[in-house]
């Protein structure tokens, strides 16, 4: 990515919210597999562990507990969320590695404390470990690693469980989406970014500050890291006209309706850009959810039929409400997004701001887009005759 300038973009973002930064599940999982493994093959467990990040950041974890014998290793990792109120935080995290017959590849095994998939809808199939496909790549490649290093052949079982992961469960949405016996091992990133309302929105006005000052015309505030790839990729944007928005869609919007810039591109995950759709301006998952009810409005409004309409209005994840639309042909992400913008441009009361959306899934491709769309021309003076 280009760099944007000293103080600009969302990795000084990260650094104005003065918050120390954790660690995801899918690291602390990846590190005890890699930790793991790399007994079972040598003997000696590596502590600490080091770890290669999918944005290349080389993390070392320190092993909390470990054990080797009757064919398995087991290694565990405490999880350090940083200064983000995870429920996770100080969470155990285990990955008891066994060997499995040549050819077999990498199996994943939910241990006590991990859910299981359940229902559609998930990035994951029914009866799926929850796992998410991030951090199993994460491992598939560190197994591979190791293999390559000390001459395994990569096929292995990986069981991952959570010391009282069952109990933090219930105070997730996991049991509402389906996923039953504990929690879900998540992270895109590896690095959990540490949450708080005040230093957040401070960060994203600092954002809007630097992009002005900087002569920038076109910004765009996005909720995450692979939504960020997608505005870069779709508009060329600098470095330091990236707002990493994060669930805080108003105050990107409210700040520029008193500090606007010619443009702004809102991109996000699909699920996430349908409640701004709804017209929610907090995007967390504690404080907004998916409107299945509002989808099915919208998809009937794309020329959805009765019985597609209930199966949105019932659907499990906002996920499948997109995939049945697509499947029979009914535009729900374009939808979405010009919802969305619309309700931006609500938000913006008039400010001279033309706002376009780019909805993507959970791998980053585009489900939906709104074009740009501006303010409405001031009403002309009524001439007297």
């Amino acid at each position: 990515m280009a760099d944007g300038g000293p103080g600009g973009g969302r990795a000084a973002q990260l650094k104005h919210t003065g918050l120390r930064h954790g660690w995801t599940t899918g690291a602390c999982a990846t590190a005890a597999t890699t930790a793991a493994y790399t007994a079972l093959l040598t003997g000696e467990f590596p502590d600490p562990v080091t770890i290669t990040l999918p944005k290349g950041q080389t993390p070392a974890f320190a092993l909390a507990a470990e054990e080797l014998g009757d064919g398995r290793a087991m290694a565990g990792i405490v999880k350090d969320a940083g200064d983000d109120p995870d429920v996770t935080h100080g969470a155990l995290v285990r990955a008891t590695v066994r060997p499995l017959p040549p050819g077999s590849g990498v199996v994943f095994r939910a241990g006590p404390g991990v859910g299981t998939v359940t229902r559609p809808g998930l990035p994951l199939p029914v009866g799926e470990p929850a796992v998410n496909p991030v951090p199993r790549q994460m491992m598939r490649d560190h197994v591979a690693e190791v293999a390559a290093r000390h001459g395994g052949t990569g096929d292995v079982e990986i069981e991952v469980s959570i010391d009282h992961g069952e109990e933090i469960a219930r105070s997730t949405w996991n049991p509402r989406l389906g996923i039953l016996g504990g929690l879900s091992v998540l992270g895109t990133t590896g690095i959990v970014v540490p949450y708080s309302c005040s230093a957040w929105i401070d960060s994203i006005r600092r954002g809007v500050d630097v992009a002005r000052a900087a002569g920038r015309r076109h910004v765009a505030g996005c909720t995450g890291a692979t939504s960020e790839k997608v505005a870069v990729a779709v508009h060329g944007l600098p470095e330091d006209a990236l707002l990493d928005m994060g669930d805080f869609a108003g105050a990107v919007l409210k700040y520029l309706r008193r500090h606007p810039v010619d443009r702004l591109t809102v991109a996000g995950g699909f699920a996430k850009l349908s409640k701004l759709a709804a017209g929610h301006l907090d995007l967390h998952s504690a404080r907004s959810q998916v409107d299945k009810g509002f989808l099915a409005d919208l998809a009937r409004c794309g020329g959805a039929g009765p019985a597609l309409a209930e199966a949105v209005a019932t659907a499990n994840t906002g996920l499948e409400a997109l995939t049945l639309c697509r499947d029979r042909g009914v535009p729900l992400g374009d939808l979405v997004a010009a919802a969305a913008r619309d309700e931006a441009l609500g938000v913006l009361r008039g400010a001279p701001v033309a706002v376009d959306v780019i909805c993507i899934d959970r791998g980053g491709t585009i489900v939906g887009r709104a074009e740009p769309k501006g303010p409405p021309p001031p009403p002309r003076p009524r001439v007297s005759r």
